[in-house]
């Protein structure tokens, strides 16, 4: 594919980056100089320094021949103003726009087709499902669910004594009895492809994909113990602690288009569930205690030492630190947890930070920028390719690809089968059943399968399942 990217900044970078590890055609379009420079030294492909919304300047990227523009500057006016430009001219063109104005997500949402436009990427949205994912599943650890399937895919630390501590995955059977697979092992910052040799130590992230019915009890095994979260604090009342909150408190059901995974699995709560909103503004507190009316609205400061005793907040089940202001998201997340909060989510901007947190001790992580990448990079790839995720420290990915009509593997048993990036099929989905394949599964045309691979292995993906750019 040959793609147009506008806006060199966190994300335009790492979906560059990317696409040109997959070797796809890239141009980068900056106007700022420091950060045109930036990228061109660390990128290899065409950089301008140039307006995005400048119709020869996205000429000179090569948009006439492009499969897709990808507009992330800013400025939600100045990323809906690109595509529509280049709609004006390239209507077949691909157009893609971040934005974070809610009203223009709602008409998106509404069907309404704006400026030519055919994705738009909110990053506060993204985040928030990624949040309400997580607490649906006991803010134990990040959770991939697997839309219209029983399964997901729990990334758990393994506890010093636990029943996987020091176990050989050829064993895993033994233990976990369940239909299950161990999909990835995180140890000391390197992502393992794992074998059945492969054996699980204390301090190790590992990636487990199961029922849903059967996680509680891998994390148990895993030393960790399921509480009810029934008492939630939310701090920061800025757009994403209200999104949490929506979602907490059952006020809006987002309808979902269909996708085999989906980083929301639920917005409405399994039980009733006492949110507390922290918010240092008090003129948003007033905004947010009209909005919210079954929520306790605490116009305080996260950091007072004495407004935690007094409020008991370090009585709350789960503690979410949804701030603008990282560094204070993980400071107060881990703060709490030491005052006794039983789980903690922080939001945080990238992967680096996010390796971080989770060393000091936070449950769930949400590096926005990550988040917000995953879901460009869903709508970028070709047409049998529905969705893409990475996963440990980003050079993983889990890729949901359907088996194209002219794919050479179809018809073949899974043992004659291997991806050139040692990846692994963990999940099939064939006429609406689900499951994870044995020795004797049979590629067919149709199939839905869900693949975890190294980076750099998309394009071989694609040529061997038959799927069209």
């Amino acid at each position: 594919m040959r793609i147009v990217i506008v806006g060199a900044g966190m994300v335009g970078t790492q979906v560059a980056r990317y696409l040109i590890q997959e070797k796809h055609d890239v141009s980068l379009i900056e106007a700022n100089e420091e950060r045109a420079r930036h990228a061109s030294n660390r990128l290899d492909c065409l950089v301008l320094q140039d307006e995005g919304n400048s119709i020869n300047a996205l000429e000179e990227a090569g948009i006439a021949r492009a499969d897709a523009l990808v507009c992330v500057t800013d400025s939600d006016e100045v990323n809906m103003i690109i595509c529509g430009l280049a709609a004006s001219r390239y209507p077949d063109l691909l157009k893609i726009a971040r934005v974070r104005n809610d009203d223009y997500v709602r008409l998106n949402r509404s069907g309404e087709r704006i400026l030519g436009i055919d994705f738009f990427v909110h990053p506060d949205v993204e985040a928030s499902r990624s949040v309400l994912s997580a607490i649906e599943h006991g803010a134990m650890g990040d959770v991939l669910a697997f839309a219209d399937t029983p399964y997901e895919l729990g990334s758990i630390d393994i506890a010093r004594g636990s029943a996987f501590d020091g176990f050989q995955l050829n064993d895993f059977r033994s233990l976990v009895k369940g239909e299950s697979l161990v999909t990835l092992v995180e140890r000391e910052g390197e992502s393992i492809l794992p074998t059945g040799a492969t054996v699980i130590a204390a301090g190790d992230r590992v990636h487990i994909l199961a029922k849903e019915k059967e996680m509680d009890a891998i994390f148990n095994l895993a030393g960790g113990s399921e509480k009810p979260l029934r008492k939630i604090g939310i701090v920061g009342g800025g757009r994403m602690g209200a999104l949490i909150a929506e979602g907490l408190l059952g006020q809006e059901s987002e309808k979902q288009a269909p996708a085999f995974f989906s980083l929301l699995k639920s917005l409405i709560p399994k039980n009733r569930r006492r949110v507390i909103i922290i918010e240092e503004d008090y003129s948003l507190c007033k905004d947010l205690a009209a909005r919210f009316p079954q929520a306790l609205i605490l116009n305080e400061d996260i950091s007072d030492e004495s407004f935690v005793a007094e409020e008991r907040i370090d009585d709350l089940d789960l503690i979410v630190t949804a701030t603008n202001d990282q560094e204070l998201n993980m400071i107060a997340a881990i703060y709490l947890k030491s005052r006794g909060v039983s789980r903690a989510i922080a939001m945080v901007t990238g992967s680096g930070y996010a390796a971080i947190a989770r060393q000091l001790g936070v449950d769930v992580v949400i590096p926005m920028k990550s988040v917000v990448v995953d879901s460009i990079l869903s709508h970028l790839m070709g047409g049998g390719v529905k969705g893409v995720h990475r996963i440990g420290d980003g050079s993983i990915d889990i890729i949901e690809i359907e088996i194209g009509p002219s794919a050479a593997v179809a018809d073949t048993p899974i043992t004659d089968f291997s991806l050139p990036t040692g990846g692994l099929v963990m999940l099939v989905n064939r006429e609406g059943g689900a499951f994870i394949p044995r020795g004797d599964y049979i590629f067919r045309r149709g199939d839905r399968i869900v693949l975890i691979a190294k980076n750099s292995g998309e394009m071989e993906i694609e040529r061997i399942f038959g799927v069209s750019p």
